[in-house]
Order: structure tokens, then C-alpha cells, then sequence
């Protein structure tokens, strides 16, 4: 008897491009629900997230990196060649553009350094928000820069041209056996997870005053005997003054920070929790590599 092995077909896909081009907001539209943090505040995604997407009988792994830019922290570096690593690993490379901002110097140069790899993509994003005829020019010069698969118009914010988009990237993909479960998931630990979330919240609500410089950590979860969670998180800030942004006057911009946060954990996990946040001042996080050991950065 002959039995016949269904084929499958498993493989990574870096989502490469620069600071604020939307790559978390895309992310979050493919997998249909909040798996990476957004903010208007540039250089927000620190760590390589991985989410799973099931197209039909193939699997696609996404890879969200961090933007970008030109690094001048320990941190910066260490984001950066997070980025940069993860397309060497990539089955695929989608290079995604603010159309806004058009083919900016950092394109041109993230292009030079990803222009060799076999199945590279580009996908033009917030195309809603410009002419038309603003396009073509792009386009134009897009084509020119290197050897892309396919150009994709895209808007990740309201789901246009995602599907279509997917569906190229899965063609790509090679025969494989699945390297994850398969269902459509992420791997972002859950203490991380529940940190992203309330950092989120710091930058939605502080987005003007407070500079980069933030970090959250969650230190301990526990449940009580009704099932409720107890988070507890630090946010950390390198000075006094940050620290008086973050508290706000009698307490209240925290306050609401929290709200924000603890209404976002329980809508995502489907869990009743009161949240606990405490303001730390440590100058110099930004260069303990302890900080980020869980976010999958390496720092040199």
C-alpha cells in the first residue's frame, strides 16, 4: 500500500525597513490581533518577534525587527543587528515603505545591503494617504534599486492589499516540514508580552514629554484563589524628571497609564487583573545587557 505524505511548506519571512514604516501595524493585521506594540514615537520595536501564519497548507513565519536607523546607543546597536540578522536567516525578505515618506537615503541604503537575497519583496505602505500619480515615480525608482519579486501596494492600517500580498510571500516558501504547531500564534514570552502591552501605554500618553529612554519590566505575576492576575511592573527612566512625567501630578498620569494597560491584558488574555506599577529611576539601563536578554538582543 502506498500511502501519499501530504507536502507542506514552512519558512521565515523578515519584515526589514525603516523606524515608523509600519511594520508592527502590519504585523498586527496579519495575525488579526495585537502581537506587537504600536506608537507614533520612532525605534519602539526592540525585539525580533516571531508570529506564525498559516496560508492555506503553508506555513509563513514573520520575523517584526526593529527599524532601521542609525545607532548610537549600546541599545541602537544591538537593535540594528537584530534587524540585519534576521535576513540572513530569512526564506524571504519584505522591505516595507512609508509611501509618505518616499524612498528616503535610509531605503537606498537598507536596499544596497539586502539586494542580493533570492526572494525579496517590497511592499509600499500607507498608499491611501497619497496621489496616485505620487506613486509611479516610486515605483519607478524602486524597480531600479534591485532585483524585487513583486512591489505590493499596501495600506497594513485599514487591511488593504495584505491578502494579496500574503499569498505571493506563501508561494515562496519552501517544502518543509511545519517548524511550529500548526495554527496561527507568536512566541512572545508572556512577562515580555504583559511589559510591551503597558509600554505602549507610556508612549500613547506621554508621546510628547517623555523622551526614548523607558523601559518596562514585569516582575511578577501571581493569581489569586478567584483567578484574578496581580501584575506587578517596574518602568524604568533615567532621571527624577522623567520619573515626575511618568507619575504626573497627584499621581494621576500613572494612574491612567495603568487603566489603559490593565483594560488592553484583559481584552487580549480574556482574564480579570489588577495591575501594579512602580516608577524606578536607573540612569544607565540602556547599557545593562540584562535588560534585554529576554528580547532576543545581543549586545557587542
Amino acid at each position: 500500500m502506498v500511502i501519499c505524505m501530504k507536502k507542506t511548506y514552512s519558512g521565515f519571512i523578515a519584515i526589514i525597513g525603516p523606524t515608523n514604516a509600519g511594520k508592527s501595524t502590519l504585523l498586527n493585521q496579519i495575525m488579526g490581533r495585537k502581537v506587537s506594540i504600536v506608537s507614533h514615537k520612532v525605534q519602539t520595536t526592540r525585539t525580533r518577534l516571531r508570529a506564525v501564519k498559516m496560508v492555506g497548507d503553508k506555513q509563513l513565519i514573520f520575523v517584526d525587527t526593529p527599524g532601521v536607523f542609525k545607532p548610537t546607543r549600546r541599545l541602537d546597536r544591538a537593535m540594528v543587528s537584530a534587524a540585519m540578522s534576521a535576513m540572513d536567516e530569512a526564506d524571504a525578505v519584505l522591505l516595507l515603505i512609508d509611501a509618505q515618506k518616499g524612498i528616503t537615503q535610509t531605503v537606498r541604503d537598507l536596499t544596497e545591503k539586502i539586494k542580493n537575497h533570492p526572494n525579496l519583496f517590497v511592499a509600499l505602505n500607507k498608499v491611501d494617504a497619497i496621489a496616485k500619480s505620487d506613486l509611479l515615480p516610486m515605483v519607478a525608482e524602486i524597480s531600479n534599486m534591485a532585483n524585487f519579486k513583486e512591489i505590493f501596494m499596501i495600506s497594513a492600517l485599514k487591511n488593504d492589499g495584505v491578502k494579496q500580498m500574503l499569498e505571493s510571500l506563501a508561494d515562496v516558501m519552501p517544502q518543509s516540514p511545519y517548524l511550529f504547531d500548526e495554527h496561527d500564534a507568536s512566541d512572545v514570552p508572556d512577562m515580555l508580552y504583559l511589559s510591551e502591552l503597558t509600554r505602549e501605554k507610556v508612549y500613547k500618553y506621554i508621546h510628547q514629554e517623555l523622551p526614548y529612554h523607558i523601559n518596562v519590566v514585569t516582575e511578577k505575576v501571581d493569581t489569586d484563589d478567584d483567578g484574578v492576575l496581580d501584575i506587578y511592573q517596574k518602568i524604568v527612566v533615567q532621571n527624577d524628571a522623567h520619573k515626575k512625567i511618568v507619575i504626573g501630578r497627584g499621581g494621576e498620569q500613572l494612574k491612567r497609564i495603568g487603566t489603559a494597560a490593565r483594560h488592553d491584558i484583559q481584552n487580549q488574555w480574556g482574564v480579570n487583573a489588577r495591575l501594579h506599577l512602580f516608577v524606578r529611576v536607573e540612569p544607565n539601563w540602556e547599557e545593562m545587557a540584562e535588560n534585554y536578554t529576554d528580547q532576543g538582543l545581543e549586545f557587542k
